[in-house]
């Protein structure tokens, strides 16, 4: 839908969400803008929130109608007030118009009166908090939603007289009268309004003090043993990451203040509002049986979460299309800002993580680029994924290797203090860097950046009669066969009995020879990526598959048999190897792998190959070998992380009567693991993993178990998830129709677990039935989910399958709607690539 604003000759695009252009001329033409926002919350969920907001700003010109975006009914509007007068408005698509003769160029302010929006506002009987990425704001409060007009807001919260509240400005005063609560909060720096916040809620408050630095966290764990032995760590991980931050940066922490909420059902790990970051309550308070990953995992998250408030909240993207980078920047500082907190890790191996998820993406015929176009925010959702988590980083560690670690520091400082508090785009940086580096960055950027995909890199090994090499070269192709070349440094590793060899090499055309390699007597294996940088489908030759599937795990160097498993499994699923054999030199690898890293990698492919890649029958015929394998190291393992990691791959994988026998006894609790004290989240696990099994007493074990759970939101979670775990269809068929009704979606991270297990490999031929219909719900999952769940939601849908019949679904779906959504096209083609892979492995 196209209006003419006012006079303006441009034509400004006013469909639903918020258009590029729309966006770029308000923030041509609107500046200095500030919130006073005030909401009434109700004692009862379903009663609605009041609110009266003044907004005010400079007009550059008042020769224009001024929009702003509103996602609700126009009855949601009781009044607009333009300089103290009541004034007549638009309220469509998405938006509230107002005539252009209300306005003067300089000064101008509206006050509103409305209902807010529910849709963000997460709201539960006890609790309610906020999640306005990516465009979400304007779904509660009349907003100029856009990244790149950034505002101050001041906030007050009218609550039950038992809750407290938290935002991002700092509270000034709070005022107890009758059954109710008042907390007035101080105006905030400039910040974007996705990152605009509150939470309020019944929970409890820690304050320490780091440093000097007061932090508050607020919780609602009723486990006050679990809250003991976690809060002096979350506390000295925010204190140590702030520090490092400082220290990297050369700005201090820009914000008024550093709190914290950990949300019981948060959609994401984190989310990094500037003084009010919220996070996923079990992504930080761990139990005693969590894994060495899961602490990993604890300390990047908020280490990632607190990068943020440098680089996306002090300097934020201009627009969603450069989206990745402050997630990328947060990242790569995140974990640089770990490392030495794990002196007894192996962080370039851990690194390699990054890979398995970044490769995931570029094999599927849905590989999207980093930075991806844009035409609207309301599709902004959709940019998100393992591209930018995880290819992101590896490129950026690609950039700091090209122009040195200093030259990087010192770009990402003037980045910062150019841009702060303001927006900026990749180019902004790019430009940055060419100014400090004398390399042609924005052609390195064209091709590592701006396009799709991945290189497949041959090796071309000629040898001669003696055994050793007369050439060798490598050879780069383009899966799409559109001649586009990545130039990138590698390191060749010739693996020998005694020492091996590497060669640096620069790939930068088709072929690339390898003078040095000649005369060498042929190896056991050639590792073209041989330090783990570089990036690609590093294709192993003949010999090379041969003898690392057979020895690998006698490889000395963890991080090498790291590198080597990477091109291991790529080789499997490109049908060069059989999943069967990867499956048995992963067992045979356990005997002998000592670093942590590589063992949970290990168990993380067992259970994926054994429930994507291999045939029933060959589950069952595997499944009592593998059982008393990892129970056996489950005994053996020294360090409650190992018993752990050893035993949640057990529960997933237990198939056989003796085991299912086994695991219902440790559930029961009348048998235990010696040294491993099992939590409540964990009796949760074992017995969804039990009611799966659909044995006769699935059901009881559920209901059984719903009664043990003392903590009400895990409780509320469980029961949420018990009919997608029944053992009844009709249950099974009851609940899916019921998550198509969007307010029972509104609990998103229920909802994928669900989902997750109603799509279940040992659920799979009931429930292919549901694929079509799921699919058919996307666009709407889309328009009214949180910016992660309709990967997810896909994810979880399809990664239960490997037939071809539910392949045929996805692909017959895909072709007879030609004009789906381009972007959610490629969240389908991604999700369903393992299936397609085993499909045809299988076949």
């Amino acid at each position: 839908m196209i209006f003419f604003i006012g006079c303006e000759t441009n034509n400004i695009d006013l469909s639903p969400g918020v258009s590029w252009e729309l966006a770029s001329y308000r923030a041509k033409t609107i500046s200095n803008v500030r919130y006073e926002i005030s909401l009434k919350i109700p004692d009862k969920v379903d009663a609605p929130i009041i609110g009266l907001e003044t907004i005010r700003f400079n007009l550059l010109k008042s020769a224009q109608d001024l929009v702003l975006d509103f996602r609700q009914p126009s009855e949601y509007i009781q009044s607009i007030e333009v300089g103290q007068k009541e004034v007549k408005y638009l309220a469509d698509n998405q938006h509230i118009t107002i005539d252009r003769t209300h306005f003067v160029a300089g000064e101008n302010s509206i006050k509103i009166n409305f209902r807010a929006g529910d849709m963000s506002l997460n709201r539960n009987d006890e609790f309610l908090y906020t999640l306005f990425v990516p465009d979400r704001a304007a779904t509660a409060i009349p907003c100029f939603d856009q990244p790149n007009l950034k505002g101050r807001y001041t906030l007050t919260l009218d609550t039950p007289k038992t809750w407290t509240a938290l935002t991002n400005g700092p509270l000034i005063e709070e005022i107890e009268f009758e059954e109710r609560r008042l907390f007035r909060f101080g105006e905030t720096k400039p910040i974007s309004t996705y990152i605009l916040a509150f939470t309020a809620g019944k929970f409890e408050k820690i304050t320490e003090e780091r440093n000097g630095r007061k932090m508050t966290m607020y919780h609602r764990e009723t486990d006050s043993v679990k809250v003991a032995r976690n809060k002096d760590a979350i506390f000295d991980l925010h204190m140590n990451a702030i520090s490092w931050m400082e220290d990297y940066t050369g700005i201090k922490y820009p914000f008024q203040k550093f709190d914290f909420a950990l949300i019981p059902g948060f959609q994401y790990g984190g989310m990094e509002h500037p003084g009010a970051i919220f996070y996923k309550d079990v992504s930080l308070f761990l139990e005693t049986t969590a894994t060495t990953n899961q602490y990993l995992s604890r300390a990047g998250l908020i280490s990632h979460e607190t990068a943020h408030m440098w680089f996306g909240d002090l300097v934020t993207m201009n627009w969603f299309d450069d989206v990745w980078t402050k997630e990328v920047f947060a990242g790569f500082m995140g974990s640089k800002i770990i490392n030495p907190a794990f002196p007894e890790i192996d962080h370039d191996l851990r690194f390699l993580s990054n890979y398995s998820s970044a490769y995931g993406v570029d094999r599927s015929a849905g590989a999207n680029q980093i930075r991806q176009p844009l035409e609207n925010l309301n599709l902004a959702g959709t940019l998100y994924g393992s591209i930018i988590y995880a290819k992101a980083p590896v490129i950026m560690k690609h950039l700091e290797i090209l122009v040195g670690e200093e030259t990087f520091r010192k770009g990402m400082q003037a980045y910062l203090k150019t841009y702060s508090y303001t927006n900026a785009t990749w180019h902004d940086l790019i430009k940055i860097l060419d100014n400090l580096s004398e390399e042609n960055l924005t052609a390195w950027s064209r091709i590592w950046v701006d396009e799709p995909d991945r290189p497949i890199i041959d090796i071309d090994i000629q040898t001669n009669n003696d055994g050793l090499i007369s050439r060798l070269k490598l050879k780069q192709s383009d899966v799409k066969k559109k001649n586009r070349l990545w130039g990138q440094n590698l390191k060749v590793r010739f693996g020998y009995n005694y020492k091996d060899k590497v060669l640096p090499v620069y790939l930068k055309g088709r072929t690339v020879n390898i003078p040095e390699a000649k005369g060498l007597p042929q190896p056991n294996y050639i590792l073209p990526n041989g330090a783990g940088i570089g990036y690609g489908y590093f294709k192993l030759d003949k010999n090379s598959r041969s003898y690392l599937i057979k020895h690998l795990p006698e490889i000395d160097n963890a991080y090498i048999r790291g590198v080597a498993w990477l091109n291991l499994w790529d080789d499997m699923l490109y049908g060069l190897s059989e999943p069967m054999e990867i499956i048995r030199l992963c067992v045979n690898a356990l005997q002998t792998e000592d670093d942590i890293l590589n063992i949970q990698r290990i168990l993380e492919r067992i259970n994926s190959a054994y429930w994507s890649y291999l045939s029933p029958d060959q589950r069952n015929q595997m499944a009592s070998e593998l059982e008393l394998k990892l129970r056996s190291h489950i005994a053996q393992a020294e360090s409650i992380s190992m018993k752990s990691t050893f035993f949640r791959t057990l529960r997933s994988v237990t198939l056989t009567r003796e085991g299912y026998k086994w695991l219902k006894n440790i559930w029961l609790k009348t048998d235990s693991i010696p040294g491993l004290k099992l939590s409540e989240r964990d009796y949760i696990a074992i017995a969804s993993e039990l009611a799966l099994r659909a044995n006769a007493d699935s059901d009881e074990i559920l209901l059984t178990q719903l009664k043990r759970i003392k903590n009400p939101d895990r409780k509320a979670r469980f029961s949420f998830i018990m009919p997608a775990l029944s053992n009844n269809q009709l249950v099974r068929d009851e609940f899916f129709e019921s998550i198509k009704k969007e307010h029972n979606r509104s609990k998103e991270p229920w909802v994928q677990s669900a989902i997750g297990y109603l799509h279940h490999p040992l659920r799979a031929k009931s429930s292919e039935k549901y694929i079509r219909p799921s699919l058919e719900l996307l666009e709407e999952i889309q328009r009214t989910g949180d910016i992660f769940f309709p990967a997810r939601f896909v994810s979880a849908t399809l990664s239960g399958y490997q037939t071809k019949s539910a392949a045929n679904i996805v692909k017959q779906f895909l072709d007879e709607n030609q004009n789906y959504s381009p972007q959610l096209k490629l969240k389908i083609l991604q999700a369903a690539d393992g299936l397609f892979r085993s499909a045809e492995i299988l076949n």
